[in-house]
């Protein structure tokens, strides 16, 4: 069954080149994991919003090891002006 996130992360204008940046890098990783259908970056006018999908449960679960694994910027901090949300689907 496929599996599919979507992350909206919202960062201050001052941090948005860098925000993007930095999601293009996690996506590149997420893209190199075996079972990662797609890995992209889009942007609204207030939010940064990364979407990825992948073949299975088990191909999701390996890919979140690699992206941790690979030492890249994850932290929320005072780069954000609010939370992420992120909503986890599952094909029907």
């Amino acid at each position: 069954m496929k599996v599919a996130m979507i992350a909206h992360h919202y960062p201050h204008a001052s941090h948005r080149k860098e925000f993007i940046a930095r999601v293009h890098q996690v996506a590149e990783v997420f893209r190199s994991t075996p079972g990662c259908l797609s890995a992209e970056c889009w942007q609204t006018d207030d939010a940064v919003v990364s979407t990825v999908q992948w073949e299975s449960e088990e191909a999701f679960a390996a890919s979140l090891v690699a992206v941790q694994a690979a030492g890249l910027d994850l932290a929320y901090d005072e780069r954000e002006v609010r939370l992420r949300e992120i909503i986890r689907l599952t094909a029907a």
